[in-house]
């Protein structure tokens, strides 16, 4: 599976240098958009540890965050709205937000994808592939899967197993990245090409590796909501904390640079 893996890769390889030749604009470009980053969506378990309680959000103060979004006139785009503004300089809306939401917790699929479509909003949904191919009950389904993408929302990669993507090798970073993305392409039949680093881990060679895929943006857990045509790989996110009332997130989309 991995020689398999890495000869899809090398043709891609091929397809990406015509397709950089090709490119129609070479301008720089540098755009302001915020990137919001959610993990759980959903009451607090009983057990829940600090790490848990500070990636969940509640459903009511989720909803709150909609309905000031939409109060205020932000329109959700995606990563391809804001991949093509960069490239090719096509408009984005007055107030864009992209709505990003870690891992494929069931409840994305239960909740979150409910409010999006009451909302009139789009999201985009980083998967970590291996749960939901051996049917953990804490993650979405495909067929879950098949419903949200086929209904606006971007169903994306987010590795096979969620480990440290730092001081591996190569044949990892393949396994790990690229099996996910044909794990979704095959699955779901949508053209996945957006890509989140688990928790936000990954070093020079990680960068290395995923510049030679056909991935067109990844993003990071580093902070800020300004992005460059040329800086791919690295997208800032703006992380919300499970004590994120609306004025916070008032506060967090105004402030950061």
């Amino acid at each position: 599976m991995r020689y398999w893996l890495t000869f899809m890769l090398l043709g891609w390889l091929a397809a990406a240098s015509v397709a950089a030749q090709e490119t129609p604009d070479y301008t720089l470009r540098r755009i302001r958009v915020p990137i919001l980053m959610y993990h759980y969506v959903s009451e607090l378990p009983a057990d829940a540890d600090a790490y848990r309680v500070d990636l969940t959000i509640r459903p009511s103060t989720f909803q709150a965050h909609l309905d000031y979004l939409r109060a205020e006139g932000y329109t959700t785009v995606s990563l391809y709205d804001l991949d093509r503004a960069l490239v090719n300089g096509a408009p984005l809306p007055a107030k864009p937000v992209i709505l990003t939401f870690d891992d494929g917790y069931r409840e994305h699929y239960d909740f979150v994808f409910p409010r999006l479509r009451d909302y009139g909003m789009t999201g985009t949904f980083f998967i970590i592939t291996d749960p939901v191919e051996s049917g953990n009950p804490r993650y979405v389904t495909w067929g879950q899967l098949q419903e949200m993408a086929a209904a606006g929302m971007s169903i994306e990669p987010h590795t096979k197993t969620h480990l440290d993507l730092r001081n591996r090798d190569y044949d990892f970073l393949v396994w790990e990245v690229l099996g996910s993305l044909q794990t979704l392409q095959g699955q779901l039949n949508v053209p996945a090409a957006m890509f989140a680093y688990p928790a936000g881990r990954y070093d020079d060679f990680t960068l290395q590796i995923l510049d030679t895929m056909p991935i067109q943006r990844a993003v990071t857990t580093q902070h800020g909501v300004t992005h460059t045509t040329d800086n791919g790989l690295e997208l800032t996110r703006l992380r919300v904390n499970g004590d994120l009332g609306v004025s916070g997130l008032v506060y967090l989309l105004n402030s950061a640079g």
